[in-house]
């Protein structure tokens, strides 16, 4: 099946409901127009005179016309036609002048605007608490600096400037039809008005069908996927034919509302021929019948018929611009979402640890207890005391959920515990700038996450401004320098999107460069050496030996052979502290959940009895 994010990464922007509030909420982004009010303002202008010249055309077209057949008019000027084709074309060059700056200009305003709402809108997003992250999907996350943000910019750069034409020249085109003629006014009012309505009635109706056959087909393309993935299972159960089956079901679906798209379309098509055609057939009957009467003349029909054009023209974009608004004040309300939220304390102009916040590693828990906002009721982690030295080494051992990444967590200050205190220092935690916090600590977790750069780049992630020279003796210290010389770009060669082209022990060696430079005072390691080969499993348990070396360590562990050299080990269950000690001493610990776990991961007792053997020897 398709992924839960795919939605957001579509163009179905959710549509709002136009009020007073929304509209005041969605004006909250034109603060972002002020830096460029000039431009904007100069866009304005270009708008109001393309209107103009587009508005004098039909007029002096139809002037034209009536000089073309000697009809006198009160100007001397139209009753020369090359005079007056003259004019015509110099108003289209001015017309063509002004367009180009109004689309111009207008395009700067949005794409200078949009670029700063997106900037804001990502660093908002990056500095928020990892508590909004846990409630929200990724791609939803993603659609709103793309989708939304995008639906913001068309309706500065487009749809605003629409919707002030639209509203210009339906109010200046029905002022002039009306003194070219009440009668033809009276008439076009009562018969296009209805028509656009229906028309966009039906319009409407199409593209909703449209996109359901769109879903139906995304569906058939999914049950493809699905059975070219699972090809194995298909053919080890025998179901060719019912996957065929299951395929053809489906664009059997496609071809129905297909086909009823196209009744409706053919539908809609002999509507616009013979209800709109015939109308401006009418309209061209009435005027004929009141220049048999001398009441217009033909080149006053003429212009009559250029601006009901403009006029029906206005009316059915009015729809449009209605339906763009509902999805920009949508858009907007989920970017402004993104944009009261409170961020963590995060320093982004100060990277250098300050003498006054540097630590030497001392850790102390005190009474911690801690439930996840969106699971109160919870309790993760139960009045947890324990006390750390800077250097030492010490191993969280207990079944899954027992609480140890959540104590990673604490220490990282993604959450802040419910009740009791962490101690860096023997300072409370929360007097540390966050930022200051945490550039002196590195996490190394088991799931390793590189970007998709160089290899240069996911190692300098660890400190920015590290020399090449610093970037390559982490490498070596990592056990990670021979096999990215071995590639013919080094250590400019691409990892790819996640590091995806690199083998997990290369993944988490170049992970462990990137912590060996940052140069932390105290390591985070959830089960950094997990799902790896025997080889690699050496590689990166000796890099980190050498990562660990005179720096509080924690260490999540399930295989418990890695943490044999723990300086004490804290064994968890059920979010409290249940024992805790050296390997030595809790594997004398008889009907221990120590004991117990290792002798699930042993078997025969093998492991016991060669502990009972050195302990004797």
């Amino acid at each position: 099946m398709a992924r839960d994010d795919e939605w957001w990464a579509g163009d179905k922007i959710p549509k709002a409901k136009i009020t007073r509030e929304s509209l005041r909420e969605a004006t909250r982004l034109f603060k972002y127009l002020k830096p460029y009010r000039w431009y904007f303002t100069g866009a304005l202008i270009f708008l109001l005179l393309v209107n103009m010249t587009m508005m004098i055309f039909p007029f002096v077209t139809g002037k034209l016309i009536d000089s073309a057949m000697h009809l006198t008019g009160s100007s001397q000027f139209f009753q020369n036609i090359d005079q007056i084709t003259l004019l015509l074309i110099g108003m289209l060059f001015i017309h063509a002048i002004f367009s180009y700056f109004r689309i111009y200009l207008f395009a700067y305003v949005g794409e200078n605007a949009l670029a700063d709402i997106r900037k804001e809108t990502y660093s908002r997003m990056i500095t928020l608490p990892m508590k909004f992250f846990s409630q929200r999907r990724v791609g939803e996350l993603a659609s709103r600096l793309s989708a939304d943000l995008s639906q913001i910019q068309d309706a500065i750069t487009t749809t605003f400037a629409e919707f002030l034409r639209q509203i210009i020249t339906f109010i200046i085109g029905v002022a002039i039809v009306f003194t070219i003629s009440s009668k033809l006014t009276l008439l076009m009012l009562s018969v296009f008005p209805v028509l656009i309505v229906v028309a966009v009635f039906i319009g409407r109706f199409i593209r909703r069908l449209a996109r359901k056959a769109q879903d139906q087909l995304a569906e058939s393309g999914t049950i493809v996927e699905e059975t070219l993935q699972g090809i194995t299972n298909v053919k080890a159960f025998a179901n060719e034919n019912f996957e065929i089956g299951r395929y053809g079901t489906s664009i059997g679906n496609v071809v129905k509302l297909a086909l009823k798209n196209a009744r409706l379309r053919g539908a809609f098509a002999s509507f616009i021929i013979f209800g709109l055609f015939g109308s401006i057939v009418m309209v061209i009957w009435f005027g004929a019948r009141l220049i048999q009467s001398n009441e217009i003349t033909v080149g006053s029909l003429t212009s009559f018929i250029m601006y009901t054009m403009y006029v029906g023209g206005s009316m059915a974009g009015f729809a449009e611009i209605y339906s763009q608004l509902q999805k920009t004040i949508g858009a907007t309300q989920r970017v402004r979402e993104l944009l009261i939220e409170l961020p963590e304390p995060v320093d982004l102009s100060r990277q250098k640890i300050i003498p006054e916040f540097k630590i030497s590693g001392k850790v102390s828990f005190s009474d911690v207890s801690f439930s996840y906002p969106a699971r109160k009721e919870l309790q993760v982690l139960k009045n947890i005391s324990f006390e750390i030295l800077p250097g030492e080494k010490i191993a969280l051992v207990g079944p899954s959920g027992a609480g140890k990444s959540t104590m990673v967590n604490l220490l990282l200050r993604f959450y802040s515990s419910d009740s009791g205190k962490i101690l860096i220092d023997d300072r409370d935690m929360q007097e540390f700038p966050l930022t200051q916090l945490r550039l002196q600590m590195a996490f190394v977790p088991q799931d390793i996450l590189l970007f998709g750069g160089s290899i240069r780049e996911n190692i300098r992630y660890g400190k920015p401004d590290a020399s090449d020279e610093e970037i390559i003796l982490a490498a070596k210290k990592a056990n990670a320098h021979d096999f990215i010389t071995s590639f013919p770009e080094k250590y400019d060669t691409i990892v790819g999107e996640r590091g995806i082209r690199l083998s997990g022990g290369q993944r988490q060696r170049i992970a462990i460069a990137r912590a060996i430079l940052k140069n932390p005072s105290i390591l985070l390691l959830d089960e950094a050496t997990s799902s790896l080969d025997s080889e690699s499993e050496k590689l990166v348990q000796d890099a980190l030996e050498g990562l660990m070396e005179n720096r509080t360590t924690f260490i999540i562990a399930h295989r418990l052979a890695t943490i044999k050299n723990a300086d004490r080990i804290l064994v968890l269950d059920h979010g409290e502290i249940i024992e805790s000690g050296s390997h030595e001493e809790l594997i004398q610990i008889e009907n221990g959940l120590y004991r117990k776990l290792a002798e699930m991961q042993f078997t025969d007792g093998i492991f016991l009895r060669e502990e009972s053997l050195g302990q004797s020897a």
